[in-house]
């Protein structure tokens, strides 16, 4: 380790996979996660083992010396490993004594092949030495290193086909000859054994992973072991208690139906514009259902040995979820793109149930799950890819029907459009390119992390009250009350500027915030506009109008 530390110093400055920090006593976790990200997403692209980031040690080289205790790197540890994904953590820490003082080496290992890392749902990479956002084209080049290594597609030796369900293989021969009826009549002559090897279940006669998952008796699971084949389905009540759990495992080809048969697909109505009537729809449309629930199967990480989850909520919401990072980055990418992912990470997997006709590969099934949310004036799906995990859970009611219309009765507004205007509605954080594009569009207002719906989109959608609540009045209007107050009354307290001013502060703001916001107004007005003054301490005041 000394021979490594006195290396990495005689390095001219760092560099994509080399970082030097002062962290004299501790450092700040979030950045710490930002730079563990950068540094094993660099060593994958360089095609190093691990990256280096040492502490007490300053950019120009200088040895200050650590003091972070087991303690606290334990403490480091546990957050990068709840927050990067795929989850990872250090390959190991080094104490080094160096000019009578500490300097520890935390070795970072590089990004699994295929699978960049990501820090609470963000890849970072390295310009340099500086930390940036790694670039689609750093992303691109890790991820296709996957094709070279398909879990699904690999053979289990001491599997035979006498380990498949019959049943199962019967209905896949259904569903194949669904996809291909001009091969109707050949299908029928052919064996098992040729049929399966057609359909690309098995290779030459050999079972796969994907075989197993798809078409494997019961018993048959433990041929996967550390992976699983399993979806658990969860019913719990309103105030989210488990009330009722079932397990299914393969084959899911036949055990999926089985799922979607447990999950309550009540009615819904409810009076849409025009009509005295009420319209009539499923909670959950039967394509989005079972479009989320093969979508677990495909694009499943069975390396992490996890298992899917099907959460049915009486709140009227179902959530899936399944492990492994989302391989298109983000849901607008797949909404813009509307074309197939280039790469999978099961893709013989994903290829047979193409062929058994349970997915597509047009690219176009999420973003049919949108548009039958938004013509039923239901909430979009809403994903979540932190945690090393992938989930979307579907509402199955109208929330705002009102809002829900009307922002679906804007025809200029398209889909990307209406998607990022529901994050805002939900307060979910925007990056920069969809701040500019919509605010190019004059769709939203505010400061960033503030932002709310313009104008524009207020009077278009008869929000025009809602729109004032969330943008708030003009500081001169606040401090126009505040000396009425004070003209009527004399002088005020805090609690009377607070109870005068707060709720009438924009909405989009929370309590603290409206808080400081109070305050820079009532500086204002007695350092630079001098219309008041406090005549009580600053602990207890009293205002009064000069």
């Amino acid at each position: 380790m000394e021979t490594i530390l006195e290396a990495l110093l005689n390095l001219t400055t760092e560099n994509e996979v080399v970082e030097f920090k002062e962290a004299k006593n501790q450092y700040d976790k979030d950045k710490l996660g930002k730079y563990f990200s950068a540094l094993s997403n660099e060593a994958n692209l360089k095609g190093k083992q691990q990256s280096w980031l040492v502490f007490g040690v300053k950019n120009d080289k200088t040895i200050v010396g650590t003091t972070i205790s087991d303690s606290q790197l334990n403490e480091y540890k546990s957050e990068i490993g709840q927050h990067t994904a795929p989850r990872c953590n250090f390959i190991n820490s080094h104490r080094v004594l160096k000019n009578g003082k500490t300097v520890l080496l935390l070795e970072i290992p590089a990004a699994p092949k295929g699978m960049p890392i990501s820090w609470k749902g963000f890849n970072y990479g390295r310009d340099g030495e500086s930390l940036v956002a790694l670039n689609s084209e750093e992303y691109d080049r890790i991820r296709v290193q996957a094709n070279a290594s398909d879990w699904s597609a690999q053979i289990i030796p001491s599997a035979t086909i006498n380990d498949l369900s019959e049943e199962a293989i019967k209905q896949a021969r259904i569903r194949f000859t669904q996809k291909n009826p001009n091969l109707k009549s050949e299908i029928e002559k052919w064996s098992n054994e040729v049929f399966l090897n057609k359909a690309k279940i098995t290779i030459k006669g050999k079972i796969t992973n994907a075989a197993i998952i798809l078409l494997g008796n019961p018993e048959s699971e433990h041929f996967i072991n550390p992976a699983t084949s399993k979806i658990t389905w969860i019913l719990k009540d309103s105030d989210n208690i488990e009330k009722d759990y079932e397990h299914f495992t393969c084959p899911l080809l036949l055990n999926i139906e089985k799922v979607y048969g447990k999950i309550r697909n009540l009615k819904y109505r409810y009076i849409t514009d025009d009509t005295l009537f009420p319209e009539e729809v499923d909670q959950y449309d039967p394509y989005i259902i079972r479009e989320a629930l093969n979508n677990c199967i495909a694009h499943q990480d069975y390396t992490l040995g996890g298992k899917i989850i099907v959460v049915e909520n009486e709140n009227a919401t179902l959530t899936f979820a399944n492990s492994g990072s989302f391989i298109p980055q983000s849901i607008e990418t797949v909404i813009q793109s509307d074309s197939p992912e280039s790469n999978y990470r099961n893709k013989f997997l994903a290829d047979s149930m193409v062929n058994l006709n349970m997915i597509d590969t047009i690219g176009s099934g999420i973003k049919k799950m949108f548009n039958i949310q938004r013509k039923k004036y239901f909430p979009l799906p809403d994903y979540d890819f932190s945690n090393s995990k992938v989930k979307v859970a579907i509402t199955g009611k109208v929330v705002d029907v009102n809002y829900a219309r009307k922002i679906a009765q804007m025809p200029d507004l398209s889909l990307e459009e209406i998607i990022l205007l529901d994050k805002v509605a939900k307060n979910k954080s925007l990056n920069d390119e969809e701040i500019k594009m919509l605010k190019s569009k004059k769709l939203i207002e505010g400061r960033k992390p503030n932002f709310h719906i313009s104008s524009k989109v207020a009077v278009a959608t008869n929000q025009k009250d809602d729109y004032i609540k969330m943008r708030g009045l003009k500081d001169e209007h606040y401090k126009k009350m505040i000396l009425e107050y004070l003209e009527k009354y004399k002088s005020a307290s805090k609690d009377d500027i607070d109870k005068l001013i707060l709720e009438l502060l924009p909405n989009i703001l929370i309590l603290d915030k409206k808080k400081n916001k109070l305050r820079n107004i009532m500086y204002a007005m007695s350092k630079k506009d001098n219309t008041i003054k406090n005549t009580g301490t600053n602990r207890n005041p009293k205002w009064i109008k000069v």
